[in-house]
């Protein structure tokens, strides 16, 4: 699909959704039973294999629900193609949606509020769940999708790699107080230049989805835009030392691939790989000795970055009613205690390493606590804006010349700020 025309679609179908719903109802109900389908990012054997089982308790007890699909849709462009299926009257019943997408979807009228149906639901405990978390899905103090995920970002290590290359462990940088991103990126050049393989990866970056950098320039103090959204914040000063810094690690000291190379930390192929906790049931027993640490610390000291996802339910769906019971199903105490090996809960009382150890065997409880837990607590979320759609597809744009070996970091960063500040400032 070429840039402008997923633009165009995401923009579209958006729109088109908000003059819908704007007539109000839903589609005619059909006759019997309802089938339900939800849209996730996952295609993860052990994720659907939870959201399966959760969907099989609740059809027990709710003979008016036939079935529950969950439908995983690619990553890359799991909002394209969502919003193409609203667009062409194939709406999903349930949707996952990404932080980067909450001020268009909350907006757009597309979501069904959801404050009535969590509330009543029996032993839903609504006051439990983190007012925090709920910010960004919240509007005219209605709540339009249900804070599903709220993920720290870490960086997992392969143990093995990096000792054999002689390197100090990050366990070890920590315990000296040395964990910071120059000694991380001095860690992942020596690892990929011994082992043949890669150092870092940003996962999920893959020079395409920009956003996942802010887990590296935040530890330099920088923003993709200002805290009001309206000025434009990558040729800050800031921004331009952490690309700066970026730059020089993939093209200089080859601490992360190179455009074009790709490196799967959990297939053994990299020392490092920035990504959440809900990754690590790729993990598989006895390939290779490996940790979970916070972020390095930057020039602005420890911070973390936090990636949240929401469930909704779209108002457009012929079971919009049933989808949001199930919903609270989903959510409710009992089974958010369930998801959360993978997929941290917004619920205070699960916030604890000793609750979480329960249900994530693979981590251990000072993992757990410093990488989830305080990561909750003191961390940003990743970059989101009204029309995010198409500011994503000029900033991408944007830092194309970038990844370059000559390229002029101040410059591009520049151009960047030169396409996105008209839309900014509307």
């Amino acid at each position: 699909m070429k840039p402008g025309k997923g633009l165009t679609v995401v923009a579209a179908a958006l729109s088109g959704v908000l003059a819908l719903s704007a007539c109000g109802g839903g589609e005619a109900k059909d006759d019997g039973p309802a089938s339900l389908r939800m849209t996730v990012w996952s295609a993860n054997e052990a994720h659907l294999k939870l959201f399966n089982e959760i969907a099989d308790e609740y059809r027990k007890t709710h003979p008016d629900v036939a079935g529950i699909t969950f439908d995983p849709l690619p990553f890359d462009n799991y909002t394209t193609t969502l919003t193409t299926q609203i667009a062409g009257g194939n709406a999903p019943d349930l949707a996952w949606v990404f932080e980067n997408s909450a001020p268009d979807f909350v907006a757009s009228g597309a979501l069904l509020p959801l404050d009535d149906t969590l509330k009543k639901a029996d032993g839903y405990q609504y006051e439990d769940i983190s007012p925090a978390t709920l910010k960004l899905w919240q509007a005219d103090d209605k709540l339009y999708a249900y804070p599903f995920s709220t993920s720290p970002f870490g960086v997992f290590v392969n143990t093995d790699m990096v000792k054999k290359a002689g390197q100090k462990t990050p366990a070890e940088l920590i315990a000296a107080g040395q964990w910071t991103w120059d000694n991380a990126l001095a860690t992942a050049g020596a690892t990929a230049a011994r082992s043949g393989k890669a150092g870092l990866v940003i996962r999920d970056f893959d020079y395409k989805g920009w956003d996942n950098l802010s887990t590296f320039w935040t530890g330099w103090g920088a923003q993709a835009w200002s805290e009001d959204g309206r000025t434009c914040g990558f040729n800050s000063p800031e921004m331009v030392e952490a690309m700066t810094a970026l730059h020089k690690g993939i093209f200089t000291t080859k601490a992360l691939p190179g455009p074009g190379t790709t490196a799967d930390f959990f297939a053994g192929d990299a020392a490092m790989t920035v990504t959440q906790i809900s990754r690590a049931s790729l993990l598989e027993d006895g390939g290779f000795g490996w940790d979970l640490v916070p972020l390095p610390a930057g020039p602005k000291g420890p911070y973390a970055v936090v990636g949240q996802a929401g469930v909704g339910v779209l108002k457009k769906s012929p079971h919009a009613q049933q989808a949001a019971d199930f919903l609270a199903f989903l959510t409710n105490p009992t089974n958010s205690a369930k998801l959360a090996q993978f997929f941290p809960p917004p619920r205070q009382s699960q916030l604890t390493a000793e609750t979480l150890a329960k249900t994530n065997p693979k981590l251990k409880p000072e993992q757990l606590q410093k990488v989830v837990i305080d990561g909750i607590t003191s961390g940003v979320v990743k970059p989101s804006h009204a029309g995010q759609a198409e500011l994503s597809q000029q900033v991408r744009a944007g830092l194309d010349p970038l990844w370059q070996p000559n390229a002029d970091v101040k410059a591009v960063l520049d151009g960047v700020c030169a396409k996105i500040q008209p839309l900014l400032a509307k």
